[in-house]
Formats: structure tokens, C-alpha cells, sequence
């Protein structure tokens, strides 16, 4: 029983992220060899993603990895390893970006794009499938968003229009938690201090974003 939930869980995310994957394809206003070379990379990120919630897995349970690494390996990653994957997956698009690898400017309103549609997805999901009434509020916070995004994307520079939407998204997790117990994004519980500091990165990005436009029209 716990094996055949822990199957239609990962099933659900996948055609989550399939279906993210194809509504980008088929919206996005990006020329077609782009959209195909965003794709896979947006592909290989959430490859790599997997692998680091496994590496956090390992890392922050190390001593119980030594002495036993199958009772790590099979024991479902927690919000610590889901944490530790962010971290790394930002670390690695900042690699790529300073070696020109990628362009991040242009990658990551394709990347969030993706994620929303995604997101919602899963949350839709898990509220018809498996009354979970905790996914309402934020399936309601991401078709905000997604909105949001569909109507400004084009207006405003990426850099504010990404970090509008972050903002958008830690407020509206804060938000939901003043009316329920918790969060979960793709099943990982969001922890208030892990918000905080989604939310701080996101408005000090912004607050350089405007100064540098403010210098920009100045000159």
C-alpha cells in the first residue's frame, strides 16, 4: 500500500511536469528552435534536481549512509534534501551563466512558466484525486500567478517580472498559512524561514533591478 502511493505520487508529478512542459511548447510567443532548446534544458535542470535531493539525501543523513545506505536510499527525501537540491540547482544555472552556457535572463520566465503550469497541475490533482483540501489555497496562489505572468510577461523586464512573481509567491504562502498548518510544493513541506529568504533575495533583486533602470533612463 505504501509502495503503490509512493508510485502514483511520483506518477502525478511527472504528468505535472510533462504537462508544464507541453503548455509551454505550445503558448510560448519564443521561436521554435528556442522553445526547443529551453525545453531541454529545463529538462536537464529537473534532471539534475532529482539527483541533488538525492545527494542531500545522502549528505545530510551521512553517518546512517555509511553504516546503511539502502535505509537511506529507500526512505522518501524529506524538505532538508528538497532545500539542499534548490540550493545546489542555483549554484549550477550560476556556474552556467558565468561560463556562458546559458542565458539565464532569457531561461528563467521559461523555467517559471513551466513550474506554475506544473504546480497547478499537481495541486489540481492531489484536490480531485485525493481530497486534499490543503492544496485550494495554493492551487488558487498559482493560477494568480500564472495570470499575473501571462499578462505582464512582455511588458516589464524579466528580471522585475521574476522578481514580482517570487514576491507574489513566498506573500501568498504566507498568507496561506495564516489558514492552515502548512505549505507543500510538490509534496515538500515550505518552512517559514525557507520562504523568508526566497522572499528577501526576491525583493532585494528587485530593489537592484529598479535602481539599475532608474540609472539606465538617467542616462
Amino acid at each position: 500500500m505504501v509502495e503503490t502511493t509512493k508510485l502514483i505520487s511520483i506518477f502525478i508529478i511527472i504528468i505535472s511536469i510533462f504537462g508544464g512542459i507541453l503548455a509551454f511548447y505550445m503558448m510560448s510567443d519564443l521561436p521554435k528552435e528556442k522553445r526547443k532548446r529551453h525545453i531541454e534544458e529545463i529538462t536537464s535542470q529537473l534532471i539534475n534536481f532529482v539527483l541533488f535531493i538525492w545527494m542531500g539525501k545522502i549528505i545530510l543523513n551521512f553517518p546512517v549512509f555509511i553504516s546503511d545506505p539502502l535505509a537511506i536510499l529507500a526512505y522518501p527525501s524529506d524538505s532538508s534534501a528538497f532545500y539542499v537540491a534548490v540550493l545546489f540547482s542555483a549554484l549550477l544555472l550560476f556556474y552556467k551563466s558565468q561560463r556562458g552556457q546559458i542565458n539565464v535572463v532569457l531561461f528563467i520566465p521559461s523555467f517559471i512558466f513551466v513550474f506554475l503550469i506544473a504546480s497547478f497541475l499537481y495541486e489540481f490533482m492531489q484536490f480531485v484525486w485525493n481530497d486534499n483540501t490543503y492544496s485550494f489555497g495554493y492551487m488558487i496562489l498559482l493560477a494568480i500567478l500564472l495570470i499575473l505572468f501571462l499578462t505582464v510577461q512582455g511588458r516589464k523586464g524579466s528580471n522585475t517580472l521574476i522578481s514580482a512573481l517570487l514576491i507574489g509567491w513566498t506573500l501568498g504562502i504566507f498568507i496561506i498559512t495564516t489558514v492552515q498548518p502548512f505549505v507543500t510544493v510538490f509534496g515538500y513541506m515550505m518552512k517559514p524561514w525557507f520562504v523568508g529568504v526566497f522572499f528577501a533575495m526576491s525583493f532585494t533583486l528587485l530593489i537592484i533591478n529598479q535602481r539599475k533602470s532608474g540609472y539606465i533612463e538617467r542616462n
